[in-house]
């Protein structure tokens, strides 16, 4: 593999909801950002959650995409690109029209990398599945597109979270895992980003609590068209 820390590049990062860069790879985002273009595309408002923020009299699909632009913008992000799907139904039947949409915003910003959630969806959710796969469709169907970045978890990032979902995927052992960007510099940069997504408050004290005892690294898996072309021997 030679991925190097990138410099003067545009990445793309797909995620299924407002939030999903913040509690996942803002850190590595907030640092991308600092030598790239990067940019975000969101497949849902996140309309299906829980309001827990004082504003009351606007759709949650509103708020919540405020909230994504206030932590974006705090992250460097360039730009912010909604595709208006329903949160919580995406699926195998959304995958061709998900993925034209996506394919859509790559070919305009023509980035050298894609970030996303691992195949598993970091923690077992539906939507970052589909997110993923159709993603790794994209970038498999786009060779302009030089890397895909997959975030995942190390094995000790996975414990504190065994309850979360019905199922939450296995972490990734050390040896598995291709980059580890080490955030502690800017650590409060990204809680920065998370508490821009006051709607999600009861998530975000969850997330600030458990990672006192963990160590302030993102994970990630990194794919080339080699990688993820090849037969498996």
């Amino acid at each position: 593999m030679n991925f190097a820390w990138p410099k003067g590049k545009n990445i793309v990062c797909v995620f299924a909801h407002p939030d999903d860069e913040a509690f996942g790879p803002g850190g590595t985002i907030y640092k991308l950002a600092r030598d790239n273009d990067v940019y975000i595309i969101c497949a849902t408002s996140g309309d299906a959650g829980e309001n827990r923020s004082r504003i009351k009299d606007k759709p949650l699909g509103e708020i919540r995409a405020a909230e994504l632009q206030q932590s974006a913008k705090i992250l460097g992000v360039k730009k912010v690109f909604f595709l208006g799907f329903y949160d919580g139904t995406l699926s195998n039947n959304l995958y061709h029209q998900l993925a034209k949409a996506i394919e859509e915003i790559v070919v305009k910003l023509k980035p050298e990398i894609l970030l996303t959630a691992e195949p598993l969806g970091v923690s077992g959710h539906i939507d970052h599945i589909v997110v993923s796969l159709t993603t790794t469709y994209v970038f498999k169907k786009l060779k302009s597109v030089e890397w895909l970045l997959y975030h995942c978890l190390d094995e000790s990032h996975r414990l504190p979270f065994m309850r979360y979902f019905i199922y939450f995927p296995p972490g990734y052992k050390h040896e598995d895992i291709d980059l580890m960007v080490d955030t502690a510099d800017i650590w409060e940069k990204k809680i920065e980003a998370m508490k821009k997504h006051q709607s999600q408050v009861k998530d975000i004290r969850r997330i600030i609590a458990r990672y006192k005892k963990l160590s302030k690294t993102e994970s990630f898996l990194v794919k080339n068209h080699h990688d993820l072309l090849s037969p498996r021997p």
